[in-house]
């Protein structure tokens, strides 16, 4: 299903859904971030994706990992809470969803990186490289206050 982030955008259309999301700030050893490149928009993402009946947040967060690159992680932290109702998803069967994602930050404890339906492509991507590749502002704004590891949880 393709997919249309609308941010801050006045023409943007109305949200019909609110969905409860997570995604994940993973960091290697080497200081290295796990990225997705979406197969529903292209860009590079954190991965992360719905929450579902029975499972706490975190749990969320390790499955959701895991399925989407092959990384089993352990959740460490809370990077903050992103609920801007001026970002909106809208998808190509009509639904469209204002964003509400809570983000962690987790370790990789094991696996290897692998592709999913929802991922084309599975990255260790270097901070310094981080400006270099397509990611959606809301992204780059959780990924800006993941590295920020002493800052209380960011929250909308």
């Amino acid at each position: 299903m393709a997919r249309t982030d609308h941010f801050e955008d006045p023409n943007a259309p109305r949200p019909n859904s609110i969905v409860i999301a997570v995604s994940t700030f993973v960091l290697d050893n080497d200081e290295r971030l796990l990225m997705i490149r979406r197969t529903d928009n292209g860009f590079y993402a954190l991965p992360g994706g719905r929450h579902e009946l029975g499972e706490t947040m975190t749990q969320t967060a390790v499955r959701e990992t895991e399925e989407e690159t092959g990384i089993s992680v352990k959740v460490t932290s809370l990077v903050g809470i992103y609920s801007n109702p001026d970002h909106v998803l809208a998808y190509d069967d009509g639904e469209v969803r204002q964003e509400f994602s809570i983000c962690f930050r987790a370790r990789a404890v094991a696996g290897a990186p692998r592709t999913s339906d929802e991922s084309s492509e599975v990255v260790w991507v270097p901070r310094a490289e981080l400006a270099g590749i397509e990611v959606h502002p809301s992204i780059r704004l959780r990924i800006e206050h993941g590295f920020r590891s002493d800052a209380p949880p960011y929250y909308t």
